[in-house]
């Protein structure tokens, strides 16, 4: 992993971001005016957006938030990387995001328009500007790689599957370098809305900066989010050779079905222990070797219990664990991504930021959760857990250049 980039509510870039993260502070966030009048009208927005003026406006407009958000992080990430667009094999390039559900603004806004002024009014963009892929066809555009091109949507998983498939493309030799990660704007009220009718979001609207709690006995459900994490991939021996900064190895990648239930994890974790244990064997790993978990962790019932479950019985008490997701929220399909980009900083910095709004472990989390203050340590070996609707499990291993 030779390039990250970075849009979260916690910051714009990866630096800016993994400061907010480390400090383990409150929940980036608040009310959202979008949603207004439903249920749950908080989340982390990434509020600062527009005014931080990363794409230009003549592009912008054409482009729905979640695509603009994937130019933002791809940008920033091939500028970490050193690599010229300008100069490569653009054959060569692949690119794979990751997106639970794509244009979701755009459609929504689309339909009222529908509903409001007829067919005739309704945009000519609105297919470019909704459809899932196309945030992987924007990159692409704007830095003319013309290899390999798709976006991966295993809902909350999608982030971390689309950093699995790029590594294989690597592995495969079908691409030299790909550009993967996920990106996610969905704070839009019928998708928050289906959320909170599900039961699924916290329901803390007086107090949502201390709304998102992983692993918190008084948890009561995840906080939305939206943000991209984007990441520039690269074989070991290619990036070496050219004197670029490793942050890290993305060593194994693991895949699997709970085939349990659309919404609810699997209760003991079957399904996802699976994926990780293929993740390690992928790597040629024990579980012994384990340091550091960046759990899923979103702060929902069953989720957090499930997850502890599966890391105490796979991984034992060893690893230090945390997850970020108390002070992003849950970015859904590009969660996955913006998770393995702050543990290969994890890795990097050798500190392992601690889990926020942890006040008291629930009793049955028999992990070692990391809570109010990081831990400075030199975890060598790190796994990034995502699991998503419909049993998707999604596991990548991560170790120190």
């Amino acid at each position: 992993m030779t390039g990250i980039g970075m849009v979260t509510a916690a910051g714009i870039g990866a630096e800016a971001a993994w400061r907010t993260i480390r400090t383990g502070g409150a929940t980036a966030a608040g009310p959202v005016p979008a949603l207004a009048g439903t249920p749950a009208d908080f989340g982390c927005a990434v509020d600062d957006f527009a005014r931080a003026g990363l794409v230009e406006r003549r592009k912008a407009w054409r482009l729905d938030r979640s695509s603009q958000f994937a130019l933002a992080a791809a940008k920033e990430a091939l500028d970490d990387s050193g690599l010229d667009p300008a100069t490569w094999d653009g054959a060569r390039v692949g690119v794979v995001l990751g997106s639970g559900i794509g244009g979701a603004a755009t459609w929504e806004k689309q339909h009222r328009v529908l509903l409001d002024e007829g067919a005739g009014k309704v945009s000519s963009l609105l297919i470019p500007m909704l459809a899932v892929n196309m945030a992987a066809g924007y990159v692409a555009m704007e830095c003319g790689a013309r290899g390999p091109n798709l976006v991966t949507a295993t809902a909350c998983a999608s982030g971390a599957t689309a950093v699995g498939v790029a590594r294989d493309l690597l592995r495969s030799g079908a691409c030299d370098v790909v550009i993967t990660g996920g990106t996610e704007a969905c704070l839009v009220p019928s998708i928050i809305s289906g959320f909170s009718q599900m039961g699924a979001l916290s329901t803390r609207r007086g107090e949502p900066h201390a709304a998102s709690r992983p692993f918190d006995r008084d948890r009561d459900g995840f906080v939305p989010a939206e943000g991209a994490a984007v990441l520039v991939l690269e074989r070991d021996a290619d990036a070496r050779a050219r004197g670029a900064r490793i942050h890290a190895l993305v060593s194994g990648y693991g895949a699997s079905a709970d085939a349990h239930n659309a919404t609810a994890p699997d209760p003991e974790g079957a399904g996802a222990e699976l994926a990780l244990r293929a993740a390690l064997a992928d790597a040629g790993i024990g579980p012994g070797d384990v340091d550091h978990v960046n759990a899923h962790g979103t702060s929902t019932p069953l989720n957090d219990i499930a997850e502890a479950r599966l890391i105490r019985r796979a991984l034992g008490e060893r690893p230090a664990v945390t997850s970020v997701k108390g002070v992003l929220g849950h970015a859904l399909g590009a969660a996955g991504a913006i998770e393995a980009a702050v543990t290969s900083m994890t890795l990097e910095h050798g500190f392992v930021p601690p889990t926020a709004n942890l006040d008291s472990q629930d009793a049955r989390i028999e992990i070692d959760v990391v809570s109010k203050v990081g831990r400075d340590t030199r975890p060598e070996v790190a796994i990034s857990n995502s699991f998503g609707f419909g049993g998707q499990n999604a596991v990548l291993v991560l170790t120190r250049a």
